[in-house]
């Protein structure tokens, strides 16, 4: 096994969570904030937009079953890259389209893939995704770990979640855990 860890920032990270949580190869997914300057900060202060933190999900997957790129291949479909710090109805710099690299091999795909999305994607508009190493990462508080899965009922899981997560299933059917 070749475990990796990437972290990740596009818009709402319960929808990032609810997407990667169903990959086969993923190992863990984690809701959490990175990118800022203050210490452990918590959902309430990063919502100010004030601590520099983007809402993130810090993936760890196994690279002999999904690559960095299938991962990068499945960020660019659940989110809007070309919107800055926005995501749907979700404003402000905590939604922030970013790749937190972990090492320098994932920071050349990360910036060959929105290369070769800005050539030949499917977005008019500019992809405005930052990319840079993961610094200040922290998790989230406990309530929003597994969120869309222990809150399938609220209203912006089914409004917003739901959607979603049903058409990245039917996209990535065959990369789907049993």
């Amino acid at each position: 096994m070749a475990i990796e860890t990437t972290t990740l920032g596009g818009g709402c990270f319960w929808c990032l969570e609810a997407v990667y949580d169903q990959l086969k190869g993923v190992q863990a997914v984690e809701s959490g904030y990175a990118g800022g300057h203050v210490e452990n900060p918590s959902y309430k202060a990063v919502c100010t937009g004030t601590t520099g933190h983007a809402e993130v999900v810090q993936v760890e997957f196994d690279n002999d079953v999904i690559t960095f790129q299938d991962i990068l291949n499945v960020f660019f479909t659940i989110h809007d890259p070309t919107t800055l710090n926005r995501q749907g109805n979700d404003i402000g710099t905590q939604y922030r389209s970013a790749i937190f690299y972990h090492s320098d091999e994932q920071k050349q795909i990360a910036e060959e893939t929105i290369k070769a999305l800005n050539e030949d994607g499917p977005w008019s508009d500019p992809i405005v995704t930052e990319v840079v190493p993961v610094e200040n990462y922290f998790p989230a508080e406990d309530y929003h770990q597994e969120y869309f899965e222990n809150n399938p009922n609220q209203g912006y899981c089914r409004v917003v979640i739901a959607p979603k997560v049903a058409k990245f299933r039917q996209k990535y059917l065959a990369q789907l855990k049993a």
